[in-house]
């Protein structure tokens, strides 16, 4: 242990630790106050947090479909094709992608929703449709969705379709005249 020179410097080496002690329990108002002022986590994550409240009263039936276009040498299709789920519950399901042809390949999927009303009451956290995919050649991969179902989902859609269709990013490149040198 250190000896100390006098009890003044002991004092002192007080003083600033519960200055600093205090000076953190300070700073917490303080950041919410900034956070608020600059609008900084204002973000739909955070609308997301406060708004995920389990609905367990009732169930919603949750359908997954898998589509390509023709110009997607791809086989595309949902781990699981329906699950029951509470709004409000945090969710994750996963498609699987293959790419069938002997080169890498970029594709693109676009969600769509049946009934098209229940596209809003979607809120995905994680989805592979955010970007484009690139698959090489005889690349086999599981893609992950995030979801939650809104709480405020109309009560009469007890049963909505998540489907996605993955477009052929390469093939729309080389047909507009869009794809560069290389």
């Amino acid at each position: 242990m250190i000896a100390l020179g006098n009890s003044r410097t002991f004092a002192k080496l007080i003083v600033v630790a519960l200055g600093m002690f205090g000076f953190g329990f300070a700073m917490v108002p303080f950041y919410y106050k900034i956070c608020e002022a600059t609008g900084l986590n204002s973000g739909d994550e955070q609308v997301l947090v406060k708004n995920t409240q389990v609905d367990t009263a009732r169930w919603v039936t949750i359908e997954f479909d898998a589509n390509t276009n023709e110009n997607l040498a791809w086989q595309f299709r949902p781990l699981q094709r329906t699950i029951k789920v509470h709004p409000g519950q945090l969710i994750q399901v996963e498609y699987e992608v293959v790419n069938n042809s002997q080169k890498a390949i970029v594709g693109q999927a676009i969600p769509s929703y049946g009934p098209a009303r229940a596209g809003q009451y979607f809120k995905k956290i994680e989805c592979f449709c955010f970007k484009p995919q690139t698959m090489a050649a005889g690349e086999r991969r599981r893609m992950p969705v995030l979801f939650v179902l809104d709480p405020s989902i109309e009560k009469e859609l007890s049963t909505v379709t998540l489907s996605y269709t993955f477009f052929n990013l390469d093939q729309k490149a080389a047909s507009s005249g869009l794809r560069g040198n290389g």
